[in-house]
């Protein structure tokens, strides 16, 4: 296909911040406030480019323009080119914008610092390897993006290497990884001896018809890349790392949590052609995103330390995301990875202001025991209005029968909502305005989901018929966690003395399975003398 508009810019987005953070070389060190403003000039063209691209390609059939080919025995071909699809857009103006953003409060946050050229350096290189993993072509160009990720991250979470803290933490996730690494690699080899096509759009071609399992090679490619995305996700029980890179820059925190570690559900769902036939691996996938889940959601309701408090949100939010994504809800899991960014990077920078928020006076409302009929009542209320809205969207479980189980999660959060208003009832217009903000939950869950059902149908391979039939007991077991984590944080508020001391002291230290992990990993790969020392 001839280079577009669309293609051109999406092109473009990278390059410029691989130029901006190159050009200048070993001057970037010395020029702190001179390269600060270019990181910003830089970023925030990127971020015009994306626009440009998504307005030209308009979630239009899927554009692959390759600008270099080199044929390859067994591979076929292999080339530096861009594929350009719905996802892609969107992926491509998010992170953009995302990165845009944390340059500018970065820009502020570290003026005059003496590594703030060195800083804004290793920021648009991270960036741009971002970027390019986004708008790759094939899958070793993503591969070899995935990795310049990785290790430019890791120049950014060393920006104070004299902290022991920050050195421990950025070995543990350098040894993850290279792992996820390696792992991603063999699944592009097994993936390209098997279709003899490592492009994109090659992929999807290939797979176009399928029936029946994978072969050999794909299902171990498959669990291959399960692997690769609950390492780069912080899954439990490699979850330690992202909670002990606090300190890094905050606007380091901001782009990891905002960006960079959604890159292993994106890599689910730029894998779905293979993905949606890899059976086990990936209900495997959705077993591990519903533990990490269940253990990050309680562990964070114990934190004192507001960015760890935080960092545990980001675990679990991915594990919740890699769950849908297992479920086979692509678009869900897209719709979840976009809501997710803008939030968490609002979160952190925003982060200082939010101890002055602790800090302020608050009413005590009296919180009076829930009656039976109340939690009838709230579980009621919440149901009828999920199933209004997904009726009112044209939302089809037949087609993805695991949408029951989306919709049954949103009925428990609303249900939450709720609960606390009937418990703080002391303002008589307090259950109102719950119920409207319940009932604009399920308008926003549902609508926003359809649009973006709408907006990447064609770039998405969904799950066959025969395998979306979701196992019954597999819903409900689903459900039954999400219901059991409501009663849990109930009942912990209503535990006293040296019972509810107990628990809170496990939960707060994440049931030092990290602890375990760390041991571990300092045995097989230890870190370097300069950290123990420290």
């Amino acid at each position: 296909m001839t280079l577009t508009l669309s293609t051109l810019a999406a092109l473009l987005a990278p390059t410029v911040l691989w130029t901006a953070g190159a050009l200048p070389g070993l001057r970037a060190r010395e020029a702190g406030p001179g390269m600060a403003r270019l990181s910003g000039l830089a970023a925030w063209t990127a971020f015009a480019l994306a626009l440009i691209a998504l307005i030209g390609h308009g979630f239009g059939p899927a554009q692959s323009v390759t600008l270099l080919s080199l044929p390859v025995p067994l591979f076929g071909s292999l080339g530096l080119g861009v594929y350009l699809d719905g996802v892609t857009a969107i992926m491509l103006c998010l992170v953009s914008l995302v990165g845009a953003v944390v340059t500018r409060y970065a820009r502020n946050y570290m003026a005059g610092d003496p590594g703030e050229g060195r800083f804004h350096q290793w920021l648009l290189l991270t960036l741009a390897a971002i970027l390019t993993l986004i708008v790759a072509g094939n899958l070793l160009l993503f591969a070899l993006a995935w990795i310049a990720t990785s290790l430019s991250l890791h120049r950014l979470l060393l920006f104070y290497p004299e902290r022991p803290g920050a050195q421990l933490a950025a070995h543990k996730k350098f040894v993850f990884s290279r792992i996820g690494d390696v792992s991603l690699l063999i699944a592009v080899v097994l993936i390209g001896a098997e279709l003899h096509t490592l492009e994109f759009a090659g992929l999807h071609a290939a797979m176009a018809g399928h029936l029946g399992p994978l072969s050999a090679p794909l299902q171990w490619a498959a669990w291959l890349v399960v692997l690769s995305a609950v390492l780069k996700c912080a899954q439990f029980p490699f979850h330690g790392w992202l909670l002990q890179v606090m300190e890094a820059p905050t606007p380091v925190s901001a782009l990891l949590h905002a960006g960079i570690v959604n890159a292993g559900a994106f890599l689910v769902i730029r894998m779905s052609p293979i993905m949606s036939f890899s059976g086990t691996a990936l209900d495997a996938l959705a077993l591990i995103g519903l533990v990490t889940l269940v253990v990050a959601s309680l562990v964070m309701l114990t934190q004192t330390s507001i960015k760890v408090s935080l960092a545990w949100s980001t675990s679990a939010q991915m594990g919740f995301m890699l769950l849908e994504a297992g479920l086979g809800l692509y678009s869900l899991a897209l719709l979840h990875l976009v809501a997710h960014s803008l939030y968490k990077a609002h979160a952190f920078l925003a982060s200082g202001s939010s101890v002055d928020g602790f800090r302020a006076p608050t009413p005590q409302l009296a919180q009076a025991p829930l009656a039976p009929w109340q939690w009838l009542v709230a579980f009621q209320g919440a149901l009828l209005m999920a199933l209004l809205a997904a009726l009112a969207f044209g939302i089809d479980p037949g087609h993805q029968p695991a949408l029951l189980v989306a919709g049954a999660i949103v009925t428990v959060a609303v249900a939450q909502l709720l609960l606390q208003a009937l418990r703080l009832g002391a303002e008589a217009a307090l259950l109102p305005r719950a119920t409207l903000i319940g009932a604009l939950v399920c308008v926003g869950y549902f609508g926003l989901h359809r649009l973006f059902e709408l907006a990447v149908a064609t770039d998405l391979v969904a799950l066959p018929v025969a395998a979306a039939r979701l196992g019954t007991l597999t819903a409900l077991a689903i459900v039954a966690v999400f219901v059991g984590l409501l009663l849990l944080q109930h009942l912990f508020t209503r535990l006293h003395g040296p019972l509810r001391q107990t628990i809170q002291v496990h939960l707060y230290n994440g049931l030092y399975v990290d602890i375990l992990v760390t041991r571990l990993i300092t045995r097989l790969w230890p870190p370097r003398p300069a950290t123990v020392t420290a």
